[in-house]
């Protein structure tokens, strides 16, 4: 199978699914063709008073069926044409498809007077669609074709080495024996299908270039990004080391290992441990998004989503109590559908939205998680009656380091990550999460907040 496919697009999904795209193109112009074709054959002697012969009314109706039965053929198996440069792929449809056209629409013009023919510009159609899809060689190759062809039938119907099939009522005498008209037909419908060509697989061969350079834009700016986040961890990481030293050390103060501790000084000293834990805790958010962003995969596995969710909230009962806070789970799914996924980052995400619920609620909240599916998703709803969000700003929590003007200055700490974080995740779960404040559980004090997470099904 020879090659068609240019080096810098072979694993670029765009380039393919555009060639799909315009192939699908060649396919519904055919059924308009075949409509067109069935008008010519049956409506023109009663409006227009043309006349088909009868071996042209059988060529042209068989030709039309031809078109119409490759059509579906074409229709039916570009489902299953892959996007592989070494084997079978779209592009080599595309020349098959032109062949066939090609093929089809000479044999009409033959049987409509050739030089005569009204549907001759219909080349010209082709020649443009061509030209966008297929190499500057493989559609040059096609237009002398066409010409050659052209000139062939013509010169043979000149000389009488073919027969004229000519259109009663069309025109008022047969032209094909008309020396100057030939040449002129002939001549201007060369110069015409090579200028289309050349002009058309220019525009194209630039936009290709264009597509080309982009994709080569966006491959440096990822590499520059993961160098950037390369360089983030290991400066946080080297940052959250004595961190953690400090973190320790307060431990071992704050549990008296060292000797009581006056009451104002153990004060001061549990504030500075709490301190710790959110810089320690922004620092793991850092690292996670740099992970995120310098691996371009993860794992990919079925994930049981209640198992995951019963230990995200044992993680978070531990301050759920503290706060007094309400947990509870609803289960409404019917059937215990997988998805496919990294269940670290499931858990992560999960644990993340679970923890905000609490953290952002007053004392003896509610904090209801519900689980839910539709035909081809699972849903999952964190929602409680807590700070809420404002209107305005529930479309920027998802942004790295945000934080919502209400709880911004509040007594509240937290990075403005962990969202972000989420957000990342879901993504590459190919899910969504869209965020609603005031929530169902909202009173005329805590507005609450809704985090809702569609995550697809694993197709077995």
């Amino acid at each position: 199978m020879f090659n068609l496919v240019p080096a810098w697009a072979k694993h670029y999904e765009e380039f393919w699914l555009t060639i799909r795209r315009r192939n699908l193109w060649f396919i519904k112009l055919r059924y308009a063709a075949v409509l067109m074709l069935l008008f010519f054959i049956i409506f023109p002697k009663y409006f227009l008073g043309i006349t088909l012969g009868k071996n042209q009314q059988i060529a042209i109706i068989v030709v039309t069926i031809s078109i119409l039965l490759y059509n579906i053929l074409f229709h039916y198996i570009r489902q299953f044409v892959k996007h592989d440069a070494d084997s079978f792929n779209p592009l080599h449809m595309s020349i098959i498809q032109m062949i066939s056209d090609m093929i089809a629409l000479m044999l009409i013009v033959y049987f409509t007077g050739s030089v005569e023919s009204p549907l001759l510009l219909f080349f010209v159609i082709h020649m443009i669609v061509g030209s966008l899809i297929l190499p500057g060689f493989v559609i040059y190759t096609f237009a002398v074709a066409i010409v050659l062809a052209f000139w062939g039938i013509t010169v043979g119907e000149y000389f009488s080495l073919l027969p004229h099939f000519h259109i009663i009522g069309f025109l008022p005498t047969p032209l094909h024996k008309y020396f100057n008209y030939v040449l002129a037909i002939n001549a201007s419908f060369a110069f015409m299908i090579f200028m289309v060509v050349l002009i058309s697989n220019r525009m194209a061969k630039q936009l290709y270039i264009r597509e080309q350079q982009l994709l080569e834009s966006i491959d440096k700016i990822n590499a520059a990004e993961k160098e950037k986040q390369k360089y983030i961890s290991g400066i946080v990481h080297e940052i959250k080391t004595p961190l953690a030293a400090v973190h320790s050390y307060l431990d071992l103060v704050l549990q008296k290992f060292l000797g009581p501790l006056d009451e104002v000084v153990e004060e001061k000293l549990t504030r500075a441990r709490r301190r710790s834990d959110e810089a320690i805790e922004l620092i793991n958010n850092v690292l996670k998004i740099s992970k995120l962003r310098i691996e371009d995969s993860f794992i990919k596995e079925e994930v049981d989503i209640a198992s995951i969710l019963a230990r995200a909230i044992k993680s978070a009962k531990v301050n759920a109590e503290a706060k007094g806070v309400k947990l509870s789970i609803i289960n409404h799914r019917k059937e215990k559908h997988t998805i496919e996924g990294d269940p670290l980052l499931v858990q992560i995400a999960l644990s993340n939205i679970i923890s905000n619920a609490i953290k952002y609620n007053n004392m003896d909240g509610i904090v209801e998680i519900e689980v839910d599916e539709d035909k081809d998703n699972l849903i999952i709803k964190v929602c409680d009656n807590g700070v809420g969000i404002p209107k305005e700003e529930t479309e920027k929590i998802f942004n790295d380091f945000y934080r919502a003007s209400n709880i911004k200055h509040g007594s509240v700490e937290g990075s403005g990550l962990g969202l972000s974080v989420v957000k990342q995740i879901v993504e590459r779960h190919n899910g969504t999460i869209n965020v609603q404040s005031p929530s169902h559980l909202s009173t005329n004090k805590y507005p609450g907040t809704c985090i809702k997470i569609t995550l697809p099904f694993l197709k077995k």
